[in-house]
């Protein structure tokens, strides 16, 4: 890493998540991510680095092939001086939330990963000096299982993400429960699209966040504090969408900004710059599931007024939501269907535990690691081979449900814009932007018994608190069902 920016004072605390934490340097497009462990739970250098490495690896052998070159910044593994590490850490302890310090930030083994700044423009570094818009998104699982290991009928009409707000909401995760479907985003129509982002917008809990020059201007900074104010996010987009300050301000104004700002994301997520491997492979027909989801206020609005079937534009093939849920439907069995698979290869596991590094399950993710989740057969021939593929196949679905898009937007002069250049026009203002995607680590292993218990637990607390109150043969059918105590009587 170049010695220039080898001077804490000039990395600032940039965020972090239940794994790692990241700082980004104030002059240069760069971000250190370093990660974190409980406390007393060290690992060597060696571990740090392969783990590291391992992340590195995955999204340029792997997810780089489904979303393409333009969109996965897989970055390097660096070994830093321990002294600068230290010095770091101290500097940035007292800007963490309270809730994240509950683990250590690894200041021993020197490795870290260098990253380019996602906040920033990833290719057209001659409008650096310029004001830089970046919009974060979250967009999580956009189809409805299709599979037939589904065991309850509801899973197939209403999403995971609109049933999991019912159950955050009432542990107290959030405060209320958002608008936003997946399946409005994904569905390419633009009606559709444009409420879905509205409704991000109005409860952006941690699926949406505004960037103003790398600085967090709109959304969540931790788990509970939800801001949803459009005045003042208006003012700060205004010289962005309007350079020329030809509104008045007021309410009218302040919606005339959002709509703006919706116009060109929507914009940008159905255009193509980017070609993958993926988009030539054997994909899954989205028309296998339902094309709409049964608890988005969006479809309940169009069927109260008598509209039974949402119209489904469709995405474009080379755009990054297409790409996005491509991958996400690697989870053709969904985890009911995979859980046995799963248990499967613990079996064999449990009895060969020298065959894990040979069975890729911890890496190497490379080209054959790539090539298994090619094979998208669901007949079950019994096999340790087959029961591995569907296995890797969710973990990578479940990252790529749970990625973040980052688009990045800068204005630019009419004579500035060429064809070599992407550009999406505004009503009064032109914007030259990037897109990638952030958060492509591999979904754990381990994780997936918790994944199984956590489906449960949203399916049942769905069909007890929410489809019973609306459904009062559901409600009868629940109360038939609890427990009771059988007494007998002499006669």
């Amino acid at each position: 890493m170049d010695e220039r920016k080898m001077d804490e004072n000039e990395w600032r605390y940039h965020g972090e998540g239940n794994k790692s934490l990241v700082v980004s340097h104030t002059e240069s497009c760069v971000v250190l991510r370093f990660l974190k462990f409980p406390p007393n739970r060290n690992k060597t250098s060696e571990e740090i680095y392969r783990h590291l490495q391992n992340i590195v690896d995955f999204g340029k052998n792997v997810m780089k092939e489904f979303f393409g070159e333009n969109y996965v910044h897989y970055g390097e593994v660096v070994h830093l001086p321990l002294d600068f590490v230290k010095q770091l850490c101290l500097k940035i302890q007292s800007e963490r939330p309270e809730f994240r310090c509950n683990k250590d930030l690894d200041t021993l083994s020197g490795y870290a990963m260098c990253l380019p700044n996602l906040t920033r423009l990833q290719t057209y570094h001659f409008v650096e000096h310029r004001p830089i818009l970046c919009v974060e998104i979250k967009p999580k699982c956009g189809f409805i299982p299709f599979s037939s290991n589904v065991t309850q009928e509801l899973k197939h009409k209403v999403c995971r993400y609109c049933m999991h707000q019912h159950l955050k909401v009432a542990s107290g995760k959030w405060k209320q429960i958002s608008k936003y479907c997946p399946l409005d985003l994904f569905s390419g129509n633009k009606q559709r699209m444009h409420f879905a982002l509205t409704s991000l917008l109005q409860e952006a809990q941690n699926n949406l966040k505004i960037f103003k020059n790398g600085e967090l201007i709109y959304g969540c900074k931790d788990d509970q504090d939800s801001v949803a104010d459009w005045t003042e996010l208006a003012h700060h987009l205004k010289p962005f969408f309007f350079p020329s300050n030809g509104l008045v301000s007021g309410p009218h104004c302040t919606r005339t900004i959002i709509k703006e700002l919706i116009h060109v994301i929507t914009m940008i997520l159905l255009s193509s710059t980017d070609t993958c491997r993926a988009g030539d492979m054997k994909t899954v027909p989205v028309s296998q599931g339902r094309s709409y989801c049964e608890a988005s206020p969006f479809s309940k609005e169009l069927v109260r007024n008598g509209k039974n079937k949402l119209e489904s534009s469709g995405l474009p093939k080379g755009c990054l939501l297409y790409k996005t849920l491509q991958a996400q439907m690697l989870d053709m069995l969904d985890i009911e269907g995979l859980y046995p698979l799963y248990n499967r290869v613990e079996q064999y596991l449990e009895e060969f535990p020298e065959e894990r590094s040979t069975l890729q399950i911890d890496g190497p993710y490379n080209e054959a690691f790539y090539k298994r989740l090619l094979d998208l057969s669901t007949e079950d021939d019994g096999t340790l081979a087959y029961a591995l593929t569907k296995v890797q196949q969710y973990r990578v679905a479940m990252t790529a449900k749970d990625c973040s898009i980052m688009i990045a937007l800068s204005p630019c002069q009419q004579d500035e814009c060429s064809e070599q250049r992407p550009v999406v026009p505004a009503s009064k203002s032109r914007f030259t932007f990037s897109v990638s995607v952030l958060d492509l680590d591999l979904k754990p292993y381990e994780s997936i018994p918790h994944q199984y218990k956590l489906d449960g637990k949203i399916v049942n607390y769905f069909l007890k608190n929410v489809q019973a109150k609306d459904d009062p043969l559901m409600s009868n059918r629940f109360k038939e069902n609890e427990d009771c105590t059988l007494v007998l009587h002499k006669v």
